[in-house]
C-alpha cells in the first residue's frame, strides 16, 4: 500500500463525519419542557415495543416524576423500556431514579458513575454524556438540550419565575433510525460498564460466542455520518430534509464543530446563534469573522443572567474580537439560558445539546438535528427574534483594557489546563 493509500485510508477513519441527510421527515420544534413533556408522555403512554431515553439530566421534581411515572406504566404494558442517565448531572437524583425503577422492568443505567470520591480520579470522568435523546417504538424521536427538569428549576438557584429558554424538536421518518442507534450505544456502553463481569461470563458460557460479540459491538457503535466536506446539501430530498449528528470521543469527535463551521462559511445572508456557553475555537471564530466581513448578518445571544462565573467571563473574553469585525451580540436577560441552536439564510437549522464551547466540542458526547427546511427554519428565526427583541445588545468599548487583558488569559490558561487533564490533545 502506496503513501497516499495510507493518507487516504487514515482520512476515512479520523476524518470528521458529515451527516447523512434523509428525506421524508416531519419535524415539530418545541419550546421548553412545557411544550416537550407533555408529547413525550403521549408517546410513552402509546408505546406497544421499546422506549429508549438518555438524558444529562432527570431530575426528581413534579416534571421528573410525571415523565418516570408514564415510563413505569409503559413498563408495566410489557413495552421494553430502556433509560441511561449522567453520572454528574444526574447525580442528585440517582438514589430517587434507582427507588423508582426497582421492581418494574426498566433498566436503569449510569454513564460514568461517581459513587465513590476516588471516580474523580478515573481517566475519562471529565467526558459526560449530554445528550437529550428520546425513541419510542423506533417511530417517534425527540432530540434537543432540554434536560428532564422543570423549566423554572434551576439546580444551582432555585425556582425562578419565567421558564429556561430552551428548544427541542420531535421527528418522525428516516430520521429517528440514527437517533434510536445513538440511544442504543449510550445505554449499552453505560450497561457493560456497570455489569461487564456478568456480560463476559454470558459470553464464555454462550454457544455462539463470535455471534455475541458481533452483537455486542453492533449494541455499542454510534451511528456514523458521511466523510468529507462539501458545500450545504441542496434541498433535493423531499420535506423534511433532517440529518442527525453526534460527537463523540471516538470517530467523531469534531462533526458537530465542523457541520456549524461548514454551514456558517456557506451563508449568504444571515447567522442567528444561541448558546449559553460560549468559547469557540479558532476555526469556528473566524468562520464568524468571515462571514461578518462578507455582509452576512451575524447575531449571537448568549447568556446575560450569568448561571457560572467562568462561563461568563469566557464568553466575555471573545467580545473585543467578535465585535471588532461587525458580529453583533446580544445578552439574554429575561431568564436563563439554555437554548443550543442555529439558523443560516432562514433555510438551516439545528437543534441539540451541543454548547459552542471546549466541552461540548471535544469532550461530551453531544447530539443534534440538522433540519433544512424554510417553514422549520423560520419558525426558529421567530423564536430567536422574539428572544432578542427583551435581550440586551452588547456595545463595542469595553475589555480592551488591562482587565480585558487579564481576564482573556485567564480563561485561555484555564481552558488550556482543563482540556489537558480531560485528555484531549491538539490546538483548539
Amino acid at each position: 500500500m502506496g503513501r497516499r493509500e495510507r493518507l487516504a485510508r487514515l482520512s476515512r477513519w479520523y476524518g470528521p463525519a458529515r451527516p447523512a441527510f434523509s428525506g421524508g421527515n416531519e419535524a415539530q420544534l418545541l419550546r421548553g419542557g412545557d411544550q416537550l413533556f407533555p408529547l413525550m408522555r403521549e408517546r410513552i403512554a402509546a408505546a406497544a415495543g421499546e422506549v429508549w431515553l438518555a438524558t444529562y439530566i432527570f431530575h426528581h421534581d413534579d416534571a421528573g416524576q410525571a415523565l418516570l411515572d408514564s415510563l413505569v406504566a409503559a413498563a408495566a404494558r410489557g413495552v421494553r423500556v430502556r433509560v441511561v442517565v449522567d453520572g454528574f448531572g444526574s447525580l442528585a437524583s440517582l438514589d430517587w431514579l434507582e427507588r423508582g425503577v426497582a421492581g418494574t422492568g426498566i433498566a436503569l443505567a449510569e454513564f460514568r458513575p461517581l459513587k465513590k470520591w476516588w471516580s474523580w480520579l478515573e481517566p475519562g470522568q471529565l467526558r459526560r454524556l449530554h445528550q437529550k435523546l428520546c425513541v419510542v417504538d423506533g417511530e417517534y424521536g425527540f432530540v434537543g438540550g432540554i434536560n428532564i427538569i422543570d423549566d423554572r428549576d434551576d439546580l444551582h438557584h432555585g425556582m425562578g419565575e419565567q421558564p429556561r429558554l430552551d428548544f427541542a424538536v420531535a421527528l418522525r421518518g428516516p430520521i429517528v433510525a440514527p437517533i434510536e442507534q445513538a440511544a442504543r450505544a449510550v445505554w449499552t456502553r453505560a450497561w457493560l460498564g456497570r455489569d461487564f463481569g456478568e456480560e463476559l461470563v454470558n459470553l464464555v458460557r454462550s454457544p455462539e460466542p463470535v455471534r455475541r460479540v458481533r452483537s455486542l459491538l453492533r449494541g455499542v457503535r454510534m451511528p456514523r455520518g458521511e466523510r468529507g466536506r462539501g458545500d450545504l446539501p441542496a434541498p433535493a430530498l423531499p420535506p423534511v430534509c433532517a440529518g442527525f449528528v453526534l460527537r463523540d470521543n471516538l470517530r467523531q469527535r469534531r462533526t458537530i464543530e465542523s457541520a456549524y463551521v461548514e454551514a456558517i462559511d456557506a451563508a449568504q445572508t444571515s447567522v442567528d446563534l444561541v448558546t449559553p456557553y460560549f468559547y469557540p475555537g479558532q476555526a469556528f471564530r473566524r468562520a464568524l469573522r468571515t462571514a461578518a466581513h462578507r455582509g452576512v448578518r451575524v447575531r449571537l445571544l448568549l447568556q446575560g443572567k450569568v448561571d457560572y462565573v467562568l462561563a461568563g467571563m469566557a464568553a466575555r473574553a471573545l467580545y473585543v474580537e467578535l465585535l471588532g469585525h461587525g458580529v453583533q451580540i446580544f445578552e439574554y436577560t429575561e431568564a436563563w439560558l439554555h437554548a443550543k441552536v442555529c439558523v443560516v439564510d432562514g433555510r438551516w437549522a439545528t437543534v441539540g445539546s451541543s454548547n459552542i464551547d471546549p466541552l461540548s466540542l471535544l469532550l461530551n458526547l453531544e447530539a443534534n438535528v440538522i433540519v433544512i427546511d424554510a417553514p422549520f427554519a423560520k419558525s426558529l428565526e421567530a423564536e430567536f427574534d422574539l428572544a432578542v427583541a427583551g435581550a440586551r445588545r452588547v456595545e463595542r468599548g469595553g475589555g480592551q483594557g488591562l482587565r480585558g487583558v487579564l481576564g482573556r488569559a485567564i480563561v485561555a490558561w484555564v481552558a488550556y489546563v482543563y482540556l489537558r487533564v480531560a485528555g484531549s490533545t491538539g490546538r483548539y
